[in-house]
C-alpha cells in the first residue's frame, strides 16, 4: 500500500471488512436456511458449484433452487468458518477473490455427519455491494460422526452420498490462486 494515500487506504479496508461480513451473513442465512437473504449475498449472475460436480447453479434463483434441493436432505446445519484470505484485485476496485476455510456438523438423511471444507471465491461489486460472483467448494471430508476417525487415516474422506469417494484436499490439486 506504498504510495496510496489515505482514502483508498480506507476505502481498501472497508471493502476487505465488508467481504468478511458478506462471508458471516452466508454462513448465518444458511445454516437459517433463509433463502429469501441468501440470495442477495450473490451477483445476479452469480454461480455456486463443487468440485465434484454435484452442484453447480448460476444466477440467484437457480442457487436459491439447488439449496432448496439441499436442504430437503439436509435438516440441520450449523457452519463455522476459520480463516479468510481475501485479495483485492490491484486492477479493479470492484473485483476480489478469496479462500475461507470452514467446517460445518449436519445432519444428512437422518445421520450426523462433519464436514471439513474450503470455499474458493471471486466476488463483485454489484449494485454498490460485495457479493459472491462465484463459488467453488472444496471438500477435505464429509463423513458420519461414526466414521470420523476410521476415515480420516484414508483419501475416501467423502461419505456424503452413501458410497466412499476420494476427497478434494488437500492431496488434490487446487483450482485456485491465492495472488
Amino acid at each position: 500500500m506504498t504510495g496510496m494515500g489515505l482514502e483508498a487506504r480506507i476505502r481498501r479496508i472497508e471493502d476487505r471488512l465488508e467481504i468478511a461480513d458478506l462471508q458471516a451473513r452466508y454462513a448465518i442465512h444458511i445454516d437459517d436456511h433463509d433463502l429469501e437473504k441468501v440470495g442477495p449475498l450473490f451477483a445476479r449472475e452469480g454461480r455456486f458449484r463443487s468440485v465434484d460436480g454435484v452442484m453447480d447453479a448460476i444466477g440467484r434463483e437457480a442457487i436459491c433452487a439447488q439449496y432448496q434441493g439441499r436442504f430437503a436432505a439436509l435438516k440441520f446445519g450449523f457452519h463455522v468458518t476459520h480463516d479468510h484470505l481475501i485479495t483485492l484485485d490491484a486492477d479493479d476496485p470492484d473485483s476480489a477473490h478469496g479462500i475461507v476455510s470452514s467446517h460445518a456438523e449436519v445432519v444428512r438423511n437422518a445421520e450426523p455427519m462433519v464436514v471439513g471444507m474450503r470455499y474458493h471465491d471471486r466476488y463483485v461489486r454489484e449494485d454498490d455491494a460485495w457479493r459472491f460472483a462465484d463459488r467453488l467448494l472444496h471438500f477435505f471430508y464429509y463423513l458420519p460422526v461414526d466414521q470420523y476417525r476410521a476415515a480420516l487415516l484414508t483419501r475416501e474422506r467423502m461419505r456424503a452420498y452413501g458410497d466412499a469417494r476420494t476427497a478434494d484436499l488437500p492431496e488434490g490439486t487446487p483450482t485456485y490462486s491465492t495472488e
